[in-house]
């Protein structure tokens, strides 16, 4: 990720107590954090961090909001899905010879106390990513009807019927022989 002073927090000056910072996010912020293949696009987040800083740690909770252009997994088309969700995260501060030997926790981690600034931008990437769902599907409109285009969910129920199924002449021979077998069973 390219270095961004926008994404950055002096700790070390701050008074301790909660701190807020709100950061607007859009697809330039993809784009410098190295990804020119996602599958979105007209990204417009805004993200919250309540910074509360303590003597020996930090608790951030980060807020997502916002929206992105996805495809639909159901019917193919775009639609704008609307992003939300809350994330915390505890950075402990620990002396620099110990920072190397522990391992970060999901939801913790570590930095030595001579760092004088947190760069937040890959948890701000990776939190913003984690808010976009695995399944994406138009929502229902408000008369309870998919938000799908129609036509093209016709057109998917036509294939999905399968009717009668054309029967393989490749296993005729073999169902002659399994009748064979089964004849000569009986007579035994």
């Amino acid at each position: 990720m390219k270095h961004n002073r926008e994404f950055e927090i002096a700790w070390q000056g701050l008074k301790p107590g909660v701190h807020t910072y709100q950061y607007d996010l859009n697809d330039r912020f993809i784009q410098e954090a190295g990804k020119t293949d996602a599958d979105f696009k007209d990204l417009d987040a805004q993200v919250t961090l309540r910074f509360d800083k303590k003597n020996n740690f930090f608790l951030c909770h980060f807020d997502v909001d916002g929206s992105v252009t996805v495809p639909c997994d159901r019917c193919g088309e775009d639609f704008k899905l609307r992003l939300w969700d809350e994330f915390d995260l505890v950075i402990k501060l620990t002396d620099s010879e110990e920072a190397d030997e522990i391992e970060d926790d999901a939801d913790v981690v570590f930095i030595p106390r001579n760092e004088t600034v947190l760069d937040i931008s890959g948890w701000l990437y990776e939190f913003v990513m984690l808010s976009i769902p695995l399944q994406r599907v138009h929502p229902d409109k408000e008369n309870g009807e998919p938000g799908c285009n129609p036509e093209i969910i016709k057109l998917l129920n036509q294939l999905s019927d399968p009717g009668e199924e054309p029967k393989n002449d490749i296993w005729k021979g073999l169902d002659a022989l399994k009748e064979q077998k089964e004849n000569k069973r009986k007579t035994k």
